[in-house]
């Protein structure tokens, strides 16, 4: 491994270079958000005299511990947070395509330093890779009187602004970025596709599994006011700014155990694992993503959007709950979420259905499925250069119980098949069939990154035509029709 040093606005970097890519890490480009910044708009990094190291990622936000699989975070990591690493095959080259990574993690966990994000084998593909940090928790997502709201979005922005001024001293294209993320990276794109102050900042979008829980204002202060209250403070910057940030996620862990099961006050969310989303404030994000693209926000950026078939499978696995439920579970999560008349259609098609599949498909659906294709269809019917896919094929990770479950795209995506969540959801040994799949989506992605073709036919609301990851993959006609027949009408407004 050999050294590799770029300028950048704020000062010399040196980074490292190993088997033809060049991979600078830990990178700031926000100030630390603590201090004076607590809780605020993310402020520019400021400059540096001689060469930064760039050779480690910077530390992790802030964040819970309660997933399996990630590590209790501690103020002793740091907190200089907001910060960028890149991967690009030709440092000194110019015009490469830039793909942006925004990661998932319920709003709650996730840093760019999680294995399965390692950019190397992505960019060795022929692209530039980002990924970056940006708040999670409380600090990213918390309603809080004297600070804006999304937060975490605004980091975003701020990131992608870092790459626009940036990336071309990487060999990266700024007219060419697309941006790419799962689950909450995913819901994070799609506000970002209805928020003004994004706008040109990418040309392409990937949404892996949008999620559809954003939060109205009231509901959203009603949350931190609870979380808040398990540390014995209100949500107010003047009454948070001097409190630990472990404090405020512990508080967060406290309140999120109490949402299980708690439909009577918490209504909907109570079936996710996070008490945050990102908030309709008017301001940073005006409304909804579905109907921001309806009236044509993002309609010059082109879009794929998709999802897995068996979303929910990953979190009935995380909670320990296969073999556990029954009739009557299906019978409430049909009557908390499911639209009118939605129940007997469901019912109806799935005679022979289990009960654990059955209450998996509903969740499915609601919370990642149909938001990801009434986005397509709002994008699509505004006018917008839309693709649709689906991952179906079944892992055979804990014994083929997982199915084409949640996060099972995110290794698929980075090539990194051994590496991080890919453990729990790809099986060991590495399946030949994962590694061609994997193969499958990096093409695509990077295609579609540099001419705006992942290689299937646009989508269309009337014909819906999806292409089917599986170990036959094919372009199929609205392959999910039942499902977005029952939840045609329904709209994915703030929740209440």
């Amino acid at each position: 491994m050999t050294g590799a040093e770029a300028r950048i606005t704020t000062g010399r970097i040196r980074g490292r270079a190993h088997d033809g890519i060049a991979v600078f890490k830990g990178v700031p480009y926000a100030a630390e958000p603590f201090g004076r910044n607590r809780l605020a708009a993310p402020v520019p990094a400021p400059s540096w005299d001689g060469t930064r190291e760039a050779a480690e990622y910077g530390p992790r936000p802030p964040q819970s511990s309660m997933l399996p699989g990630f590590p209790a975070w501690s103020p002793a990591e740091g907190l200089d947070c907001l910060t960028v690493n890149v991967w690009t095959p030709d440092p000194g080259g110019s015009g490469l395509p830039v793909m942006v990574w925004v990661y998932g993690g319920a709003y709650i966990i996730g840093s760019s330093s999680q294995p399965e994000y390692d950019g190397a084998r992505l960019a060795a593909d022929g692209v530039v890779v980002v990924t970056f940090n940006y708040r999670v928790g409380m600090e990213g997502f918390g309603s809080v009187e004297g600070a804006p709201d999304n937060r975490a979005l605004l980091d975003q922005i701020a990131a992608l602004r870092w790459v626009q001024d940036n990336i071309a001293v990487f060999g990266g294209d700024p007219g060419r970025v697309t941006v790419f993320g799962e689950s909450a990276g995913a819901g994070s794109i799609a506000a970002l596709l209805a928020m003004p102050a994004a706008r040109g900042l990418f040309g392409r979008a990937i949404a892996q599994s949008v999620p559809g829980t954003f939060f109205a204002p009231g509901f959203a202060r009603r949350l931190s006011t609870a979380i808040t209250a398990e540390a014995g403070r209100t949500p107010a910057v003047a009454d948070l700014a001097g409190v630990a940030p472990e404090v405020l996620v512990a508080a967060a862990d406290t309140m999120t155990a109490k949402l299980r099961d708690d439909h009577p006050n918490w209504g909907p969310i109570a079936s996710t694992p996070t008490p945050y989303s990102p908030v309709v404030d008017g301001e940073v994000l005006p409304t909804t993503p579905w109907r921001a693209l309806a009236d044509g926000a993002g309609r010059d950026v082109e879009l794929i959007v998709g999802f897995n078939r068996d979303e929910f499978r990953l979190f009935l696995a995380l909670a320990g709950r296969f073999g556990t439920l029954g009739d009557e579970h299906v019978e409430a999560v049909m009557e908390r979420l499911v639209p009118p008349g939605g129940a007997d259609a469901y019912r109806a098609a799935h005679r022979d259905t289990s009960a654990e599949d059955l209450y998996s498909l509903v969740l499915s659906d609601w919370l990642f499925r149909m938001p990801s294709a009434h986005l397509a269809d709002a994008h699509a019917a505004a006018g917008g250069t839309t693709f649709a896919y689906e991952l179906a094929w079944p892992s055979p990770a804990l014994n083929g119980m997982l199915g084409a479950c949640h996060a099972l795209d995110v290794p698929l995506t980075f090539g990194n098949l051994d590496k991080g969540v890919a453990a729990l959801v790809v099986g060991d040994p590495v399946p030949e069939e994962a590694a061609e799949l994997s193969a499958q989506f990096r093409a695509a992605w990077t295609a579609f990154a540099t001419s705006g073709d992942p290689g299937w036919p646009a989508y269309t609301p009337g014909a819906a035509v999806t292409h089917v990851f599986d170990a036959f993959t094919k372009d199929v006609r609205d392959p999910e029709a039942l499902s977005r027949r029952i939840w045609a009408a329904h709209r994915f407004d703030p929740l209440e």
